[in-house]
């Protein structure tokens, strides 16, 4: 609320702000000294470019020191376009073209290829470039689904890496491919307790023993992935980093003595606790039974929470006209979202004082996979998004216009187009 209260006070919230992000670098800061203080030296932390893609972001987290995991080849070129050096990029994607795994080849990139098919296609290309891959292969460790089954990705399938039932050609391709040196593991996200992450890596972590005691080398790198979840619940106890390399090192000893290169991916647990949507009420709707508040931020922003709002839920506080917590007793609201959708309701009964028109609700932990995911369903402008550092305001992404929106739909003119 501090923060909303100083912005708006800065006067980077102008009344044609109906609806703002607000984004602590501060914390994001502070987020990342905590992964690299548990870790240690050696270890290496990807930022998943998807949890939040906005240049300055990841900016400034390129000056930190920090890597980037990009997972598209529009995901590489804003890792590149924001000053993160190749050798500090990990690409990874279930669908790279044969152009994007020569360009990654090219430019030094090291990626995770996908499957065993990728391998091969990877292994055509030195013969081109002259340089030989920096990869690793994904594995799926079989270890089992977290709560939500949409974010797990080590169950019995998944659409994601080489099942580790398929044990004997996983290490044949280490043997087959000279440069295949990295290992690469992911077992979900936001609902996997620390139990599952530790087994996951534990299961891909007795494999590189394989593949290393079968081929006569060390591997140089094992990517864990990502996975540590935030707490959206006051009743959330999510593990802390330092949880996390504890369990880690009871199961898998000397994981980070320097035996190999350790890459983390995490996203969620770095951006999502870093930033506040701010929402104008505009409209307040009484039906017996229900109190519905009609603000400007919905499925739009709020895809995931909109869909599935029991496994994606966001605290909210509303705050008067003058930026001040409204005092009161809570009652049961309706968040409801501007789209023509019955389900656009980012929180269904929140509990907060009587609201008014004029009043702004806040909602909470939305630094990752919100603005991130944005739907043009409505066409509905994506607001201005600001950063806090040190006590300054700066602003991060400018609200949209109409314009850029008609600019939006008319798309790039097509090739060769002399007007």
């Amino acid at each position: 609320m501090e923060l909303y209260r100083a912005a708006r006070e800065a006067g980077l919230i102008r009344e044609s702000d109906t609806a703002v992000v607000l984004y602590d670098l501060d914390r994001l800061e502070a987020r990342l000294a905590e992964v690299v203080a548990a870790f240690g030296p050696g270890a290496r932390h990807a930022v998943a470019v998807k949890a939040n893609p906005l240049p300055p972001v990841l900016a400034f987290l390129a000056g930190l020191g920090a890597f980037a995991e990009a997972a598209s080849l529009p995901e590489l070129a804003l890792a590149l376009e924001a000053g993160f050096p190749p050798s500090r990029i990990v690409f990874d994607s279930p669908a790279k073209t044969v152009e994007e795994l020569r360009l990654a080849v090219a430019r030094g990139i090291a990626l995770n290829a996908d499957n065993l098919d990728e391998l091969a296609r990877l292994d055509a290309l030195p013969q081109a470039s002259g340089l030989p891959p920096r990869a690793g292969l994904r594995v799926n460790p079989q270890v089992g689904l977290g709560r939500i089954k949409a974010t797990s990705v080590a169950g019995g399938y998944s659409k994601f890496g080489v099942p580790l039932e398929r044990r004997r050609a996983i290490v044949d391709a280490y043997r087959r491919y000279p440069w295949l040196t990295d290992l690469h593991v992911h077992i979900g996200s936001q609902g996997c307790p620390l139990d599952l992450l530790v087994a996951g890596v534990g299961a891909v972590y007795d494999l590189a023993g394989e593949i290393e005691a079968a081929c006569g080398r060390a591997l140089r790198r094992l990517d864990i992935g990502g996975g540590l979840p935030v707490a959206y619940r006051d009743t959330d106890a999510p593990p802390s980093p330092a949880a996390y390399v504890a369990a880690l090192r009871a199961r898998c000893p000397d994981i980070l003595s320097g035996r190999f290169e350790v890459v983390t991916e995490f996203g969620r647990f770095l951006h999502a606790p870093c930033a506040v949507a701010a929402s104008t009420v505009e409209y307040v709707k009484r039906q017996k039974g229900h109190r519905t508040a009609v603000i400007h931020l919905g499925a739009d922003m709020f895809v995931r929470e909109c869909y599935n709002p029991r496994n994606w839920p966001h605290k909210a506080r509303l705050l008067g006209p003058d930026g001040r917590e409204k005092p009161g007793r809570p009652m049961a609201w309706h968040l409801a979202g501007p789209l023509c959708f019955s389900g656009d309701f980012p929180i269904f009964r929140a509990r907060l004082p009587e609201a008014a028109p004029g009043d702004v609700v806040v909602l909470e932990d939305v630094g990752a996979y919100t603005f991130a995911m944005w739907s043009r369903y409505n066409s509905r402008q994506m607001p201005r998004i600001i950063g806090a550092r040190g006590g300054r305001f700066t602003v991060l992404r400018e609200r949209e216009t109409p314009e850029d929106l008609i600019r939006f739909w008319l798309g790039p003119r097509p090739s060769g187009d002399g007007r």
